[in-house]
């Protein structure tokens, strides 16, 4: 059976929301989303690739440890 990896939002409630830009292009997140999560929402691109053979990679953990949701925030890398 193959599942669905797609990242959904659950819809409950009323949320602050945040304006950030993400390559280039102005969005909206909830004032407590993480980066991870605001990026997920944003759309399903890839975040990074992989140094040797170029893989795309996007968040997995949503906790910060496996490195795969590293980004450049404000012109500082490994973010």
């Amino acid at each position: 059976m193959m599942t669905d990896s797609r990242f959904f939002r659950r819809e409950n409630g009323t949320y602050d929301t945040v304006c950030l830009q993400i390559d280039g292009v102005q969005t909206h997140a909830r004032a407590t989303d993480t980066v991870a999560a605001a990026l997920l929402a944003f759309g399903p691109a890839p975040t990074r690739t992989t140094g040797i053979s170029q893989s795309p990679r996007t968040p997995f953990c949503m906790m910060g440890v496996c490195f795969d949701c590293l980004v450049t925030i404000d012109g500082r890398p490994n973010q």
